[in-house]
């Protein structure tokens, strides 16, 4: 106690941590705003990069990349899994962001023609992918790494192609397995209207809300948010080749290419799940 008040005297300060057992109570463990800051900043950065293909660069107004990974509660430190990254959308700036502190892990199904580029793209950019990591899993029996090995999980637009496919289920037990205690699973899709059931609409590439927070819940997590960053009021979820009718896919080539433009990218279900801690 005399060493606080001599510290006070003299307008110092002593480590968090020092103080709080020097007063009896535990540490303080959430972050100084600092670190929220300069996560923040680093985030930024990781989406201003040069780096970044300006096709994709240019989807940023759709895709609300600094938005949707914000609410997730990304952080420089953690270690990140993105399930199947295609052709690096997100990687271009998850990888980045992480590539300092934290560790970034693409996870791909065997023979994906996308491992190929993106092994490509982390060998030519050393500064930003240096440390970024390939796997490759069976989405029938997926091993996505060591037990409660990854911070967070994430999965962009992906969950309808495993719900065509039948393996959802199986894959969402596979993040669980994966994701320590505590660990985020991030995910977004093409959101249903409200009432559809999955048979109605599983070949439309739009899913029922619920039906995902099921697959969830049912592997052991639980729904931590929702959000409406991603959704899009002037798509009425109704198209000739479902949701590959709007950009980026134009399923339709130029038929109604500019009334699908107007539109913009899809309607979309943005979900933060949690898994619980022991």
């Amino acid at each position: 106690m005399k060493q606080l008040l001599l510290a006070g005297l003299l307008g110092l300060t002593l480590p968090a941590a020092a103080m709080a057992m020097e007063a009896d109570q535990p540490a303080q463990a959430t972050p100084p705003a600092s670190a929220a800051q300069a996560s923040s900043s680093q985030l930024d950065a990781a989406i201003a990069g040069k780096w970044r293909d300006p096709k994709n660069t240019a989807r940023d107004p759709y895709r609300h990349p600094k938005e949707m990974l914000t609410f997730f509660g990304i952080r420089p430190d953690m270690t990140v899994i993105e399930i199947w990254p295609s052709g690096g959308w997100f990687t271009e700036i998850l990888a980045p962001y992480l590539n300092a502190n934290g560790q970034y892990i693409g996870a791909l199904p065997p023979g994906s023609k996308s491992k190929t580029a993106l092994e490509n793209k982390f060998r030519f950019g050393p500064q930003q992918y240096g440390k970024a990591k390939l796997i490759e899993f069976d989405n029938k029996a997926p091993n996505l790494g060591p037990d409660a090995s990854a911070d967070m999980v994430l999965t962009f637009r992906n969950v309808h192609n495993w719900a065509a496919d039948g393996s959802a289920e199986t894959m969402f037990k596979a993040f669980f397995k994966v994701l320590k205690p505590g660990g985020v699973l991030g995910v977004e899709d093409h959101r249903a209207d409200k009432g559809k059931t999955l048979d109605q609409v599983v070949n439309t590439g739009y899913l029922p809300t619920d039906y995902v927070i099921k697959l969830a819940t049912d592997a052991g997590f639980k729904l931590d948010g929702q959000s409406e960053v991603n959704a899009n009021p002037k798509d009425n979820h109704d198209h000739p080749k479902g949701v590959w009718t709007l950009p980026p896919t134009f399923e339709l080539g130029d038929k109604d290419k500019a009334k699908y433009q107007a539109i913009g990218e899809s309607d979309r279900m943005t979900l933060r799940f949690v898994k619980p801690a022991k």
